[in-house]
This record gives C-alpha cells, sequence and structure tokens, in this order.
C-alpha cells in the first residue's frame, strides 16, 4: 500500500530510520535462489506461453466498497497500447481484454470513467454497442457462464484522478492516474482508480496478465509492470513494451510516462531490477541502490522471490506503493529510504503474489509488510524486534479508535496506520504463542503455497490452525475485529 510519512499521524515520532550498525533479532537462515535459477513458482515456468488459466480467478462483491467491480467478469489478460501527448495531456489508447463471464448475464459490467471517450468497440470481432456514465462501462451483449470473450476498445482524452476513501494527506490528490506540472504522469490506484485509465474489473478478486505498448515523444519513456520487452525509437516516439508473466490484481499496475534514465542492478540471487528516475537527476537517489540488499534480506526470511523481476519508477509524489514488480516510489526522502523500500518489496510475497479478496482483508498485506519492516528497522538500531514493537504498541490503540480495527476498518479512513500497527504486533504475539521454528514456516510456506492467487481471512486463519495445529480463531478475531487492542503478553 501507499506509504507515506503522513501514515502515522502521532506516530511518525517513532519510525526512525537510522541505518547504525548492531545485532539481529533471531531470524532463520535460508539461501535465496541461485544466480542462475528462475523464481520456483513463477508462472512463467509452470504455465506455456499464451496460456490464460493461470489468470483465472474466483471473484466476488467487495464488502467496504461494493459500488466498484463486478463478480460477473474474471479478467484473464488486458494488452495496452497506450500513447501519451504531453503537449495535450491526452491519452490515446487501444485496449484488448480478453476475460472470461463468471456467470449469465445480459450485459457485461466494467469499470471505466466517462472523461475518456470511446469510439470504437467490438466484442469477438464484432461491433458492440456501449455506454459509460460516471465510472461505469457497460456493454450490450449476452454472456454466457464459463464462456470466454474479447472485447476491443478504442478511447482517447485526458484522464483524472477519482476522488479516494481517505483522510491521508497523500490521498488528498485522489487515486488513479496523475499528470504533473511537467505533463509527466503517474499512477496509483489503491484501493481503486484503475478505472480513470482503462476499461477493469477494478477489484483485488480478478488478478490478470498484462502487455503494454507505451508511446511518447522521445526522449522520454514508458514504464510499466513486469519485463521490459523491447525498446525502439519511431518517427520521434519512443516505444518501450512490457510484458507481466504473472497474474496482477488492478491496484498493484503502474503505468508512468516521464523523462527517464534507467539502472540495472541484480541481487545476490540473480533477480533483475531495474531503477527508473530523472534524467536530470541521481540515478540512484536516496537508498534506491540498495533494492538488491532488501530483496536479499527478504529471501532469507521468505524464500525466493516470488516474480521474474524488480524495480522501482520514481515519480513525482509523496507516496511508495508495491506496484507489482516496478515498485512506484515518490521522490521524497522518506520515500526513498530503505525502510520503505523493504515494506514494498515485502509486499511481493504478502500482498502481490498472494492477494486479499476483499479490502476488508488489507490487513493481510501491511500487518506482514509492516511487521517485516519492523524487524529490519531493530537490526538497523541494533534493538530486539520486541523492543520495536514495545515503540509501536505505544499508539496502536489510538489508531485502532481513531479508524477501527484492522479487519472492519471504516471505509471512508482506507490506509490509515491501524491496519499496519495493530496486525504488526498480533504477529509478534503469534511469534511468541507458537515458537520461532513454526513461526518462520508459516511466513515462507503461505506465499509459496497461494503464489499468484487470492485469500481471504477465513481461508488464511484455517490455513495456519491446519499448519501450526493451534485453535487460533479467537486470537485473531481480538486482534482483528475488536475496538479495543488486547493485551499483550
Amino acid at each position: 500500500m501507499r506509504k507515506s510519512a503522513g501514515v502515522l499521524g502521532v506516530a511518525a515520532c517513532c519510525l526512525a530510520l537510522a541505518a547504525c550498525a548492531g545485532t539481529a533479532p533471531d531470524r532463520p537462515a535460508g539461501a535465496g535462489r541461485t544466480a542462475s535459477a528462475a523464481p520456483t513458482n513463477s508462472p512463467s515456468n509452470t504455465a506455456a506461453a499464451g496460456d490464460l488459466a493461470i489468470a483465472r480467478s474466483d471473484t466476488r462483491r467487495d464488502t467496504v466498497y461494493p459500488e466498484i467491480g463486478d463478480p460477473l467478469v474474471d479478467a484473464l489478460h488486458y494488452d495496452l497500447d497506450l500513447t501519451w501527448a504531453p503537449g495535450h495531456d491526452r491519452l490515446s489508447a487501444r485496449e484488448t481484454l480478453t476475460f472470461r463471464a463468471a456467470g449469465d448475464a445480459d450485459r457485461i459490467p466494467l469499470d471505466f470513467n466517462e472523461r475518456l471517450a470511446i469510439s470504437r468497440a467490438t466484442l469477438d470481432g464484432a461491433p458492440a454497442e456501449v455506454s459509460v456514465r460516471g465510472n461505469d462501462l457497460t456493454i450490450a451483449h449476452p454472456i454466457t457462464a464459463d464462456q470466454q470473450y474479447e472485447l476491443v476498445l478504442e478511447y482517447a482524452g485526458t484522464p483524472a484522478t477519482a476522488p479516494a476513501p481517505s483522510q491521508r494527506g497523500d490521498f488528498a490528490q485522489g487515486v488513479g492516474w496523475s499528470i504533473t506540472a511537467e505533463h509527466e504522469t503517474w499512477t496509483l490506484q489503491e484501493p481503486y482508480g484503475a478505472f480513470t485509465w482503462y476499461a477493469v474489473n477494478d477489484h483485488p478478486s480478478d488478478k490478470a496478465l498484462y502487455d503494454f505498448t507505451l508511446t511518447v515523444p522521445a526522449p522520454m519513456a514508458g514504464v510499466a509492470n513486469g519485463v521490459l520487452a523491447s525498446t525502439t525509437t519511431q518517427d520521434g516516439q519512443s516505444i518501450n513494451r512490457w510484458h507481466l508473466a504473472e497474474p496482477a490484481a488492478s491496484y498493484l499496475v503502474t503505468v508512468a510516462f516521464g523523462d527517464f534514465q534507467r539502472t540495472d542492478l541484480a541481487s545476490a540471487s540473480g533477480v533483475p531490477i531495474q531503477v527508473w528516475t530523472d534524467a536530470d537527476g541521481d540515478p540512484l537517489p536516496g537508498d534506491t541502490g540498495s533494492a538488491p540488499d532488501a530483496v536479499d534480506w527478504l529471501e532469507q526470511l521468505l524464500g525466493p522471490y516470488p516474480f521474474d523481476s524488480f524495480g522501482v519508477v520514481v515519480v513525482d509524489n509523496d507516496s511508495g506503493m508495491e506496484t507489482q514488480t516496478m515498485v512506484t516510489l515518490g521522490d521524497t526522502p522518506y520515500s526513498l529510504s530503505e525502510a520503505v523500500l523493504v515494506h514494498e518489496a515485502a509486499h511481493h510475497w504478502y500482498g502481490d503474489t498472494v492477494t486479499p479478496a476483499d479490502w476488508s482483508d488489507v490487513w493481510m498485506n501491511e500487518g506482514m509488510a509492516m511487521y517485516l519492516q519492523g524487524m529490519w528497522e531493530a537490526e538497523q538500531e541494533g534493538i530486539t524486534v520486541v523492543r520495536k514493537l514495545d515503540q509501536w504498541a505505544d499508539f496502536e490503540s489510538d489508531l485502532r479508535a481513531a479508524s477501527g480495527p484492522p479487519g472492519a476498518f471504516d471505509p471512508n479512513r482506507f490506509g490509515d496506520g491501524n491496519i499496519y500497527y495493530g496486525p504488526a504486533l498480533m504477529w509478534q504475539e503469534l511469534r511468541e504463542r507458537i515458537g520461532e521454528k513454526r513461526f518462520f514456516e508459516v511466513l515462507r510456506e503461505w506465499p509459496a503455497r497461494e503464489a499468484n492467487g487470492t485469500a481471504d481471512r477465513r481461508e488464511y486463519v484455517d490455513w495456519i490452525e491446519e499448519t501450526t495445529g493451534e485453535e487460533l480463531s479467537s486470537f485473531f478475531d481480538r486482534w482483528l475485529l475488536d475496538p479495543d487492542t488486547p493485551p499483550r503478553d
């Protein structure tokens, strides 16, 4: 999730990011993958090219934001051919969406903003009747459950952000497609907002594969998720093609157009890493040069990095976001700190390869990423993780009182500190309850078991109980649903 200096409110003073040397808290030893090996659970190794089965999802209606997304559509693949004209702040696009009908219906519902005018629409090659009202796109065509369809849309316009259901300062400008004063662009869209720039089933339960063709006047370039498949320049236009081989939820998709320079790095285990940043500035601003160290550290705890590549794109905002394989970081000292890099990279195990099926379970992402960040900070500060968590416990009850319990938060306060710190404290309590060995087995086994999938709280807790042999339902209910912070052992 977006991570900004303001997310903590009263707790900001407790997030010291000093990189002082010290003894590390106990953590298990474990080897990352070898430099020549591919990620063991990468879909490119398990699914043939063009096979869309890996993107099949069990879609659902969200319990927190039911007006966004529709369980009738199971998106399998988005092919987004996007051209940005900075002189006019105009986006021209051709989108091909391959989807499975999850039920019988007389229409196809998608999320899409009316600021973008559709000039042509076809379904399976035949002209399609479409209508857009607000953020709702409807295609007047019957669909049959489990049948596959191909929708092609051509559209253009100037996208704009949508209001965010949050009180955080870094959400003030909204979610979705943002345009800078220099006519560069970036996207952040959690819990929704992808609909501001393409037609989408904008819900985390519906993960899909992506290909991007990004065209912009040179020397600008387009950056997106996945692996950069090709770069060409034609008639003064820069064309970058990106391929994401693993399914992603729409909130984890990123596209940025800007005047970038690129630096190539690699982790010790061989994960290729790219850093894209302003062409006139430092090629590795802040702590972005430590991205390999962040991946290395996390692989020791969580097992092999679950995707084919990792990257960072630095843009003109105040946040950090775990956009899949290409983390989006704002150009601020806090967002470019190594602590935030560790946090956003941790999401690739918790949030990206395993994604919450409902926004009520965003704690599954944020609590674990925050806990791992806390472990990392404790190492840097030379203190125990218990002491670090004690610092956070001093203010956690205030966050819970202001925004609700982590698993039943106020829908108008999305992204507040309550979904970060309470669950982080909970993980430490579980660690002490079940012991080091089983705790770190749980941390490693869950993302490997559920790679490229989605899960909800019930599925997660049931699996932890089965794995540990402990009855933990009441433990999780207290930490996630009680209005008051449970007592700590």
